[in-house]
């Protein structure tokens, strides 16, 4: 016992003996640097270099872009901007499925069909839908019948209300004539006639009545050439029974710029004249009260 006592004060007293480091010139022998140490205060000093290296590798990896070089480690903003790029891409998306049922809507106007709420879908030919068994619930039939239900593309006007009734934003437009004629058929939603026809000499130039983008200009078995541009505030004109287009799709016209030359084209026809409508969201409005033929 006496010699394991006496061996433990010898390596403590060995921590404590003091050791002198000493820097010299390798030439001169002259002294340039000296250090007092002691085996313990290298030892703590080592301890506190290694915790503070710890320290500082913990704080670079939590705190800073360098963590991203570690594998396994990612940019902490990546999940945040898929999530927002998701968000665009479906808003995107959905823009675009607006954007083609309002000009697929816009087209079954000018070629008399049925307004649709909803593009038609293209199956995947690789997936046998036949063998698919739906069964709605109760709640679910009634919800769909409600909203089928629903007139929000009824292109008719309520025969209740004035069919004179005038919209204050429209009237803050300047129209321009499209055709300088005689009217011989004016608008009467009663019986399905959404416009005005104007009877002028063959070979007359058809102006746009305001500024816009043309987004439709082709031919129906109805009513022939149609030309139809759409305006600001949601406005749109249609001009039907030409001879011929000067315009088309995608083009931006200015208000009284040629867009088309008068014709008699489409069963409906009975002489050369020009049948003009005039819409505003999505309603046919009289167009004799806003343009001065």
């Amino acid at each position: 016992m006496a010699k394991e006592e006496k061996n433990k004060k010898s390596w403590i007293r060995k921590l404590r003996n003091k050791y002198r480091l000493i820097i010299m010139n390798e030439e001169t022998y002259e002294e340039k640097i000296s250090f007092r140490l002691s085996r313990w205060n290298v030892f703590v000093a080592l301890g506190v270099l290694s915790i503070l290296l710890i320290v500082l590798t913990i704080y670079i990896i939590a705190f800073t872009p360098l963590r991203e070089y570690i594998p396994g480690y990612m940019d902490v903003n990546l999940t945040r901007q898929v999530y927002e790029l998701q968000l665009k891409a479906d808003s995107i998306e959905r823009e675009f499925v607006r954007n083609d049922l309002y000009l697929q809507n816009i087209k079954n106007i000018i070629e008399g069909r049925d307004i649709v709420d909803e593009l038609s879908e293209t199956h995947d030919t690789l997936i046998n839908y036949e063998e698919i068994t739906l069964s709605p619930s109760r709640e679910d039939s009634l919800l769909r019948a409600e909203f089928e239900n629903i007139d929000q593309y009824d292109l008719r006007i309520d025969l209740s209300e004035d069919l004179n009734n005038t919209s204050p934003q429209l009237s803050n437009f300047i129209f321009f004539a499209p055709l300088d004629g005689i009217i011989t058929n004016y608008f009467n939603p009663l019986e399905n006639h959404y416009g005005v026809d104007i009877v002028a000499e063959m070979n007359e130039v058809i102006k746009s009545t305001l500024d816009g983008v043309v987004v439709f200009s082709g031919w129906t078995v109805e009513t022939g050439h149609v030309i139809a541009v759409q305006h600001q505030k949601n406005i749109l004109s249609i001009y039907k029974h030409n001879s011929v287009l000067l315009k088309r799709i995608g083009d931006f016209v200015k208000a009284g710029e040629p867009i088309a030359i008068i014709g008699e084209s489409g069963e409906l026809s009975t002489g050369p004249h020009l049948h003009f409508e005039l819409w505003h969201n999505g309603n046919p409005v009289n167009p004799s009260d806003y343009v001065a033929f």
